[in-house]
């Protein structure tokens, strides 16, 4: 008779996002895993192949978790960027990690994306939804990126700025 599952892919991907938040990319590695879930590093590739496939499984476990915390969101422009900053602000690692790697799987940031993409149609109409979306995508992951990494150093409301520049931005699509 098989000896039970000690551990499942779910408990090895929790443990991943948070070593990932507390020791960063460099700190997830497979042993730290095993440790943190109480298992032998051997035990952990009858659910993960390598390290890849689990910063893979992290990447999407994250994009999936950011799209359920957008589809609670009122679906508007403005609540959807605020959703945006606020995780990537609470996760900053995984927002690295999902943002500038390419270890998301597309199904998954086509859902969270689907929002973004749904209320800057409602702005642009349908031809300019992608475009804009884009556009979007790229000033809040600009403005997080340097939030993040403490490079607004000139003073004043960073709170402000953000609130100004997504007025802005949204002023600009409406038609």
């Amino acid at each position: 008779m098989p000896s039970p599952e000690k551990t499942s892919l779910a408990v090895i991907v929790a443990a991943g996002r948070e070593l990932l938040e507390s020791e960063g990319p460099e700190g997830l590695t497979m042993q730290k895993v095993a440790t943190r879930v109480g298992v032998r590093a051997p035990s952990l590739y009858k659910h993960v192949a390598n390290r890849a496939a689990l910063l893979d499984a992290v990447a999407e476990a994250t994009v999936e978790d950011l799209a359920d915390r957008i589809a609670r969101t009122d679906g508007t422009l403005p609540a959807i960027a605020r959703c945006y900053r606020a995780f990537s602000t609470a996760h900053p690692e995984a927002f690295r990690l999902v943002m500038h790697s390419t270890h998301a799987p597309r199904p998954a940031l086509a859902r969270a994306a689907q929002p973004l993409i749904d209320a800057t149609r409602a702005l642009v109409g349908e031809d300019e939804s992608l475009d804009a979306a884009r556009f979007v995508t790229a000033w809040l992951t600009g403005f997080i990126g340097m939030e993040l990494s403490g490079s607004f150093r000139l003073g004043g409301d960073v709170d402000r700025a953000f609130t100004y520049g997504l007025d802005t931005l949204h002023r600009g699509l409406e038609r």
